[in-house]
């Protein structure tokens, strides 16, 4: 009679060892499918909203109504954030400013250290949960690895003391040991592949984020417009400024 094979035939043959790997890379696989989906609704999320989120916040007709535009239309408040960092301490700085408490620091430090501050958060926020995908895809594979290497040595195990192997009778609990070795691979490669296609998006993200702090340190030190305009510049005015 064929001996039956199969999963459910593995696992009845396994002991708590081959057991306890099956159950770490399943809970693995559930991590990192988890954060996966949940990072990627999030970049898409990003990729649709700051665009409309930075034109709203520019083309207002005041600060006010261009925090309540920028926090109307940001929904990851990534962007929004970092804004009202940024007005917080130009507001904080010109009050203590007044009143000769903060004479000694220029509002151009002052505003720069909150954007700095409001970044780091922001990039530890973006960047969260990427340990665990890194992790993954670097230990996964092993850690199938090792249930091969476990399942095998049971089946030779249970063949030393026969006095003839047979084929059929080695194939079966090898080929179900070598089943580990696919899971690890089907758990750490979709990791690593996701690790890959979410560094380079938060580099995205995070040149957008500190373009626009850029940005707003013009506007909160100088109160000029420091959104790079779409047109060109005109040298000739340029030339003729610097001369007057």
């Amino acid at each position: 009679m064929p001996m039956e094979l199969g999963l459910s035939h593995f696992w009845s043959q396994g002991d708590a060892l081959s057991h306890s790997v099956v159950i770490i890379l399943f809970l693995l696989s559930v991590g990192s499918w988890y954060i996966m989906l949940g990072k990627s609704l999030a970049m898409i999320q990003a990729r649709r909203c700051h665009a409309r989120a930075l034109d709203a916040f520019w083309n207002a007709s005041s600060l006010p109504a261009a925090m309540e535009a920028l926090q109307a239309e940001d929904k990851t408040d990534i962007l929004a954030n970092l804004a009202i960092s940024g007005a917080n301490a130009a507001g904080m700085h010109q009050e203590h400013a007044a009143r000769g408490i903060g004479s000694g620091v220029s509002p151009s430090e002052f505003v720069t250290r909150a954007l700095r501050n409001r970044i780091v958060e922001s990039q530890a926020q973006i960047e969260s949960g990427l340990t665990f995908l890194a992790s993954v895809g670097s230990t996964a594979s092993f850690i199938g690895l090792f249930g091969t290497v476990w399942g095998i040595y049971h089946a030779l195990v249970k063949l030393s003391g026969a006095s003839q192997v047979v084929l059929d009778k080695v194939a079966g609990p090898v080929g179900e040991a070598l089943i580990m070795t696919a899971a690890g691979l089907f758990v750490a490669i979709p990791a690593v592949l996701a690790y890959n296609a979410f560094t380079r998006a938060n580099r995205l993200i995070l040149a957008r984020l500190d373009g626009f702090a850029h940005d707003l340190h013009v506007f909160f030190v100088t109160g000029l417009h420091g959104r790079p305009s779409d047109k060109p510049i005109d040298m000739d005015s340029v030339r003729a400024a610097r001369r007057a």
